[in-house]
């Protein structure tokens, strides 16, 4: 049984690039990890069996979503995400706070409340609240829940910002309480303050008074520049503690994650593999291809010609650029598992380089390529 003392290891640093272990009831995760997400339950256009053959230890499921579809009495019924889905090892849910954002023009924020929706989906009136956020967490069965926050859009106006961090706040100690340290489960914190980091420092500060599990950072990938990104990362990393994991909200390009686990980060998700994937751009250890262009055409060689994951390294890009340019399914379904076998592959090298005291010189050939 997992307690909370031994739910991370960190096992060894190379400069700040952290190499560790976060152990669940369902399984442990190597960091820093990537988690492909799977929003309504599945990762995009991939069989469960193949993503387990990627070596992924941990996936992402969406609560605003899975809430609405298939809703709370389909997951109660069947325990909850890992069996609707055939996923057997950790899950880790987000909250609904990028959906307060990306969805804004249907919602209302309450600071006693919640997020007061009108769903995407019907229009029906929905209020998120933090202890619903928690309740919906807890019946799909995930292994890390967090906090719900409001996650402001892109801005300079630092009032918008700290009016953000003040209901994050409030909602965070309503979370900590609804969560009520359920059994073999782990709660993270959500540090909010755009681009500011005295404002960081300050949610961070409010969150360590209240305690959890692990702390992440939103309200970034959110249109700003990517050396403004790091500048903030490099800014607060220093200052989270070093027994908890750092978790990186919808963070990124192969680029963005080389660049956060030089800062410290622990943990990534992100839609860009899949999503690339469905739009024939595949990722490699030679830079980024579309493979909708010309070029590869007549090109017989495969997109990774080691890989034996369901053949992919029998497939030429020629092949899949016939099969992009036509429109066949088969296409967005093998570039994405390439794209997400390729990210796995990267984050075992990032910790294989961090154990060996080498992920500098790993750093520096790759930071340019992916841009």
């Amino acid at each position: 049984m997992n307690s909370k003392k031994n739910f991370f290891e960190l096992i060894k640093t190379d400069n700040q690039a952290r190499l560790g272990k976060i152990k669940t009831l369902k399984g442990t995760i190597d960091t820093p990890a990537f988690m492909p997400v799977g929003t309504q339950g599945t990762v995009k256009g991939i069989f469960v069996d193949d993503i387990l053959k990627t070596n992924t230890q941990i996936i992402l499921g969406n609560t605003y979503h899975l809430f609405l579809r298939p809703g709370l009495d389909i997951l109660k019924n069947v325990g909850g995400l890992h069996n609707f889905m055939n996923w057997h090892k950790p899950i880790l849910t987000d909250s609904g706070g990028f959906q307060i954002m990306s969805l804004s023009k249907f919602r209302k924020i309450d600071k006693n409340v919640g997020a007061i929706f009108s769903s995407h989906l019907d229009g029906k009136k929905i209020i998120l609240s933090p202890e619903k956020s928690i309740q919906i967490q807890k019946v799909i069965n995930s292994d890390i829940l967090m906090v719900l926050d409001e996650c402001p859009k892109l801005t300079n106006d630092k009032k918008v910002i700290a009016n953000a961090i003040d209901i994050s706040t409030n909602w965070a100690k309503r979370c900590k309480v609804e969560f009520n340290n359920a059994k073999n489960k782990f709660l993270f914190g959500i540090v909010q303050g755009g681009l500011f980091n005295d404002l960081r420092n300050e949610s961070l500060e409010k969150l360590l008074e209240i305690n959890f599990d692990g702390f992440a950072l939103g309200g970034l990938a959110v249109g700003e520049k990517q050396d403004e990104m790091f500048k903030v990362l490099n800014g607060i990393t220093k200052k989270m503690p070093n027994d908890k994991p750092r978790y990186l909200m919808g963070v990124g390009t192969p680029s963005d994650i080389l660049g956060a686990v030089k800062s410290g980060i622990d943990m990534f998700d992100c839609v860009i593999p899949t999503r690339s994937g469905r739009t024939a751009l595949a990722f490699t250890w030679g830079g980024k291809i579309n493979l909708r262009n010309a070029k590869y055409k007549n090109d017989k060689s495969p997109l990774d010609e080691n890989t034996k994951l369901r053949d992919l390294n029998k497939y030429s890009k020629s092949y899949l650029n016939h099969l992009t340019n036509t429109n066949e399914i088969l296409a967005s379904m093998l570039v994405s598992l390439h794209n997400i076998n390729f990210y796995q592959e990267f984050m075992r090298e990032i910790r294989t380089k961090i154990k060996e005291g080498t992920f500098s010189a790993f750093y520096k050939k790759y930071i340019g390529m992916y841009k």
